[in-house]
């Protein structure tokens, strides 16, 4: 798929965005995903229903809620992950710079590329440090300068110093927070603009968890990071704008997920708009 030249455009962030929030945010920014009245289901039945939101380059979005909410289904829209998930059908439109992510002649490899992943575990392949990093260039036949590459992404994920000395040896030797920031790395080899993380601090200790948040703070000024967290501290931390999703209980017990709000990080957990949101943020509920 071609992708537009970045550019800045008068496009404005919602009206409840207050400049005086502690993210600060410019007046416009171009939005990098528009979605409008997404839903998806399984197998006939809805997961997730009528979400509308725009997220804007080189800011953290935050997902938030309670489980079942469905918030992962919603953050693997982004990339077509739930293309692979038998039974998964998504309706409603999701642009990213415009171009329809579903649109019949889109590469959903090419969309991933894109856009990368990281996710909840850890999960380097069993090979070396050196060839977690190089599997995606090799195989997308980005072999120009590969030793730089694998050393810009480690650099990147604020990898490098830790390993330089051992590149060959198994990723699987590393510790929890360093595999983590080697998926990362993974992920920014192959040069996407967005980055997806799906609970990427649940399964790490408070240490591994600081420095991920640093180095999410770090790579926002190059690229659109989205998270999913459990984690509301994690959120106020790190997210510059945070979407509140909820959990809908239909009569059958069927739980559907709904996009409550969504605001600037500071107005969501200082004055948020809807009760439900302020009862999730203060512990009343979820």
């Amino acid at each position: 798929m071609s992708i537009p030249p970045e550019a800045e455009h008068s496009t404005s962030f919602p009206s409840v965005y207050s400049a005086q929030d502690r993210h600060d945010a410019p007046s416009t920014r171009e939005p990098v995903f528009t979605v409008e009245d997404v839903s998806v289901a399984y197998s006939g039945q809805p997961a997730l229903r009528n979400v509308t939101l725009d997220i804007y380059e080189r800011h953290i979005t935050a997902f938030i809620g309670p489980s079942g909410c469905g918030k992962s289904t919603f953050i693997r829209c982004f990339n077509r992950m739930n293309d692979l998930i038998p039974g998964a059908a998504m309706t409603g439109t999701l642009l990213y710079h415009g171009e329809d992510l579903y649109a019949d002649d889109v590469d959903p490899v090419e969309v991933r590329r894109l856009i990368g992943m990281v996710f909840q575990k850890p999960n380097p392949f069993p090979k070396s440090i050196y060839d977690n990093v190089a599997y995606g260039p090799s195989v997308l036949g980005m072999k120009d300068d590969l030793d730089g590459r694998v050393e810009h992404a480690l650099r990147q994920a604020a990898l490098w110093e830790e390993v330089k000395d051992r590149l060959k040896r198994s990723a699987l030797g590393l510790s929890g927070g360093q595999q983590q920031r080697l998926c990362i790395a993974r992920a920014l080899a192959v040069e996407p603009e967005v980055i997806l993380l799906d609970e990427p601090c649940s399964a790490l200790d408070p240490i591994a968890t600081a420095s991920i948040e640093d180095l999410m703070h770090e790579l926002k000024q190059s690229y659109t990071l989205v998270i999913v967290t459990h984690n509301m501290q994690q959120a106020a931390r790190v997210a510059d704008l945070t979407a509140f999703f909820t959990v809908e209980v239909r009569d059958d017990g069927h739980r559907i997920g709904t996009l409550v709000e969504y605001d600037g990080t500071d107005r969501i957990f200082t004055n948020p708009s809807d009760k439900r949101t302020e009862e999730y943020v203060t512990g009343r509920f979820g």
